[in-house]
């Protein structure tokens, strides 16, 4: 089969002929259609992201979405012809959706939702599963809450917001100045973090009081504002980034809660896959209700021109989910 295969970190993905996978127990073998691309893909390709464990030669892409081939022994619940998604490899020693086939854990696996296209799947299941376990599994975001998204037009802020709105929430969101629009399409208030402060935006949306979840997808100062825009006493920061290091104090003042979102662990370390599936199913039962869809960039890749993929994410001009078109 084709592959896009990263055979020393720093330099381009190059497409060359590998064997093709064999389901094994518990695996099916996916024909890929789509493999979407995060931000995390080219921290790898570059050789920045040692918390993802990659060994060359190595086949990356995280998300994927495509057609059941083959299933091995002990699976059930899929079958060939199932189209399916997930967030099946890329890191540590699994191998990638950057290829025409792949030997996916099926624990890993669900149905794509009817309402989405092939492409639109392989752009959710990353970013879907980091926003709901922070936003469900660590927050427990339900209604009547006023939650804040960092990032809100952003590939993780996007689908936080509409997984906060489906819970019944108030949803405000920051961005950028040319994002606001996103936001607001979104259903989400949106705040302008280039014109407002942390205390403006908290004064005008909650008197004062802070939000009862802030979930950060930014990192670094915007997780330091994240403290101070938290509510007191019952409030609780989220973040997907938390890796600098960071003053408590603020977050300790106002008596709140900070939890960390690691979503790689199931893949690194084998525990938990099952977790990801049901995520998964959640995200195909919200986008058949209507309530989820992703934001893809218009424009298209192949195999062929990962590299141009590549490096329409690190320029920071895709307007919405880079995805790569497989098979």
């Amino acid at each position: 089969m084709r592959a896009a295969v990263l055979e020393e970190f720093g330099s381009p993905l190059v497409l060359t002929d590998v064997e093709k996978p064999v389901a094994g127990p518990g695996q099916v073998l996916v024909k890929v259609r789509a493999s979407g691309v995060n931000p995390l893909d080219t921290k790898i390709r570059a050789g920045r992201a040692d918390h993802a464990r990659r060994t060359l030669p190595a086949i990356l892409g995280l998300d994927l979405a495509g057609v059941v081939e083959e299933t091995g022994a002990g699976v059930d619940g899929l079958a060939p012809g199932d189209e399916v998604f997930g967030m099946t490899g890329g890191v540590g020693d699994v191998p990638g959706s950057l290829a025409e086939y792949a030997a996916v854990d099926a624990r890993l696996l669900a149905r794509k939702p009817a309402s989405l296209s092939l492409r639109e799947a392989a752009a959710l299941p990353l970013v879907f599963i980091t926003a709901w376990e922070g936003l469900v599994d660590r927050a427990r975001v339900h209604a009547g809450q006023r939650v804040l998204v960092h990032g809100g037009a952003g590939g993780i802020g996007h689908v936080a917001v509409q997984i906060a709105r489906a819970r019944g929430a108030e949803v405000f969101a920051t961005a950028s100045t040319p994002r606001l629009d996103v936001v607001g399409r979104l259903g989400a208030t949106a705040i302008d973090r280039t014109t407002t402060t942390v205390e403006e935006y908290v004064a005008e949306h909650t008197g004062g009081d802070g939000f009862d979840v802030v979930f950060d997808t930014v990192g670094g100062a915007v997780l330091d504002a994240s403290f101070t825009a938290v509510r007191t006493g019952t409030g609780h920061v989220v973040s997907a980034l938390g890796w600098g290091t960071h003053s408590l104090a603020p977050l300790s003042f106002r008596a709140a809660s900070y939890s960390g979102v690691f979503t790689l662990l199931p893949l690194l370390t084998g525990r938990g896959r099952e977790h990801h599936g049901e995520i998964m199913r959640e995200a195909a039962a919200l986008a058949d209700a209507g309530a989820l869809r992703p934001l893809l960039d218009p424009r298209r890749f192949t195999l062929a021109d990962v590299a141009d993929a590549h490096a329409a994410v690190e320029s920071g001009t895709a307007q919405g989910k880079i995805v790569v078109d497989v098979g």
